[in-house]
């Protein structure tokens, strides 16, 4: 698995400041975790994307600071986004150690084709798009390849309990929970509607009035 680098430097501007630091392409971050003290850092805004969008929030980080000699091993805890331009504000990481156990969300990912599929009459529906696992920070998996080739009809399921992982990780979800299954696309019925042809009598025609005749005079 390749090492996902990341440098930073430390950050001396606070509070509704950064927004100046944004504007020239450096992004705020913290790094907290246990028995650490909360440091405040910056790093570069593009540098930051990338790492962002490789590591996901499963993946070990690690974390340069420039007056440090050995790289800090963390994890994506948080990552805010301006909601109407997109753009980064600013990330959260949480320190690790490669002795302790977290826990973390893993993405659940599907491959192979399922034969009941080839039906138009059936539809697969995905319940869950993560697991939350407990492990050492150096077995985190990328992701949980799910294979869904045995799901032969309607109504099969795969259950978190039939997903097996490596040896030292632990699936905390509920056992029980459905992970995708085959459902039956809905019918839709047309209701018809029953016409009971009634004869439809035309109005009768109202009487013509009759003529008098002139009187003669």
């Amino acid at each position: 698995m390749d090492k996902i680098e990341l440098e930073t430097t430390k950050r001396e501007v606070v509070g509704k400041k950064v927004r100046f630091l944004r504007r020239q392409g450096i992004i705020p971050v913290n790094i907290s975790g246990h028995g650490i003290e909360s440091m405040v850092l910056q790093c570069d805004a593009a540098k930051l994307q990338r790492v962002l969008s490789k590591a996901g929030e499963a993946k070990v980080i690690s974390l340069k600071l420039d007056n440090e000699k050995r790289p800090r091993s963390v994890l994506i805890r948080e990552v805010q986004v301006d909601s109407l331009k997109g753009g980064l504000l600013h990330v959260d990481f949480y320190q690790v150690k490669r002795a302790e156990k977290v826990k973390v969300e893993v993405p659940i990912t599907l491959v192979g084709e399922s034969p009941a599929l080839e039906s138009k009459a059936n539809m697969l529906m995905q319940e869950l798009d993560t697991l939350t696992v407990e492990c050492l920070p150096g077995k985190i998996p990328a992701s949980v390849e799910l294979d869904i080739s045995s799901l032969t009809e309607a109504e099969q399921m795969v259950r978190v309990k039939d997903i097996e992982l490596g040896k030292g990780v632990t699936i905390l979800n509920d056992l029980e929970l459905v992970v995708v299954k085959i459902s039956s696309r809905p019918v839709k019925v047309v209701a018809e509607r029953e016409v009971t042809e009634e004869a439809v009598e035309a109005p009768e025609a109202a009487p013509t009035p009759e003529k008098k005749a002139p009187k003669e005079e």
